[in-house]
């Protein structure tokens, strides 16, 4: 077994070589390599286990992860200057190797990132939701883990990531895995997950949730009467879970 990281600013992570998506690694992901062939890596994601497949090219030797970006998104730029040429996008959650810092900006090795941007990998972020309200407006993308495409247990779980929670990838081991189940007719507050078959929401506010779904193609507030009515009316079923953290 090989100790390697993401080098690529998102990775899809395959069921099998050339197959379909899971989910999705991020640059500066760490993962466990246990097979290679034909230039395809079989690897864990070091943050919640998940295997799969990537293709080789896109994992590079490990380096000391010194920051992890905090923002929605970054650019790395050529120079430690705004107007400098961008070279690369970064997704929240990108872990990064900072050899300087210079004019506000961070060095690494894709170029100079907005010190604002980034926090010490040390540091959790304290509020899930408040992580999640970030995507606000993100296309919904099946297996997606980045701000540039995310799905509904994608964006549960950069929430929990972030602020040191861990989190399985999946809706289902999510519903099995994370917190307390509660009776039916438990009044909801922020911060609980509400569980369909194949789906989650997060629990915001009064009637409120924030969600990354299929019917409206990004992560949106939604009314939780509605949305319980919608899926529920789309053929999808009824909330089967309401946990609290």
């Amino acid at each position: 077994m090989t100790r390697l990281r993401v080098i690529k600013p998102v990775v899809d992570l395959l069921r099998s070589p050339k197959g379909p998506r899971d989910r999705q690694l991020l640059f500066g992901d760490p993962v466990d390599v246990v097979d290679e062939t034909d230039g395809w890596s079989r690897i864990t994601s070091d943050k919640d286990g998940y295997p799969g497949w990537v293709r080789s090219d896109q994992l590079g030797p490990e380096a000391q992860q010194t920051h992890w970006v905090t923002a929605p998104a970054t650019h790395a730029y050529q120079q430690p200057d705004m107007k400098s040429p961008d070279r690369v996008s970064l997704s929240f959650g990108s872990k990064l190797c900072v050899l300087s810092e210079q004019n506000r900006f961070l060095e690494t090795e894709l170029g100079f990132i907005p010190a604002i941007h980034a926090k010490l990998s040390t540091t959790h972020l304290t509020d899930p939701v408040a992580v999640a309200e970030l995507f606000l407006g993100t296309p919904y993308l099946w297996g997606g883990n980045s701000r540039f495409g995310i799905d509904c247990s994608g964006l549960v779980q950069a929430g929990l990531l972030a602020c040191g929670i861990p989190c399985p990838g999946d809706s289902g081991d999510q519903e099995r895995e994370l917190g307390t189940a509660l009776p039916a007719g438990t009044e909801p507050k922020r911060g609980d997950l509400l569980f369909w078959k194949g789906h989650v929401a997060w629990v915001y506010g009064e009637n409120m949730l924030l969600h990354a779904n299929a019917y409206h193609m990004d992560v949106t507030f939604e009314p939780m009467d509605q949305a319980i009515t919608r899926i529920l009316e789309q053929g999808d079923g009824p909330v089967i879970s309401h946990k609290r953290l």
